[in-house]
C-alpha cells in the first residue's frame, strides 16, 4: 500500500523510485549527476554525445547513456 500524505493525495512518483532504480532522468538531474550545469548537459545533448529519449512533452535521458559518458575519457572542454 502507498503512502499517503497529510492531505489525503499519493506523493510524487519520482519520490518513490531510488536513484539507483531510475532508467531515465530529466536534464537537471542528469547536471547534478554529472557536477555540470544543465547548460552543459544541453550542450552534450546537442552534439550527440549523449541521446535522448522523448516521453510526452518531457525530454529524458538514459542513465546508461551518463555512465557510458563518464567512463569515456574527455581530453577536451565541453564548449569553448
Amino acid at each position: 500500500m502507498q503512502d499517503v500524505n497529510a492531505r489525503g493525495k499519493k506523493p510524487p512518483m519520482n519520490a518513490l523510485v531510488a536513484s539507483s532504480q531510475k532508467l531515465l532522468v530529466g536534464r537537471r538531474e542528469a547536471a547534478d549527476l554529472l557536477s555540470i550545469s544543465a547548460r552543459a548537459v544541453d550542450y552534450l545533448v546537442a552534439n550527440k554525445q549523449l541521446s535522448t529519449r522523448r516521453i510526452g512533452a518531457r525530454v529524458l535521458i538514459p542513465l546508461s547513456d551518463l555512465q557510458r559518458f563518464v567512463r569515456a575519457d574527455h581530453p577536451n572542454r565541453l564548449a569553448g
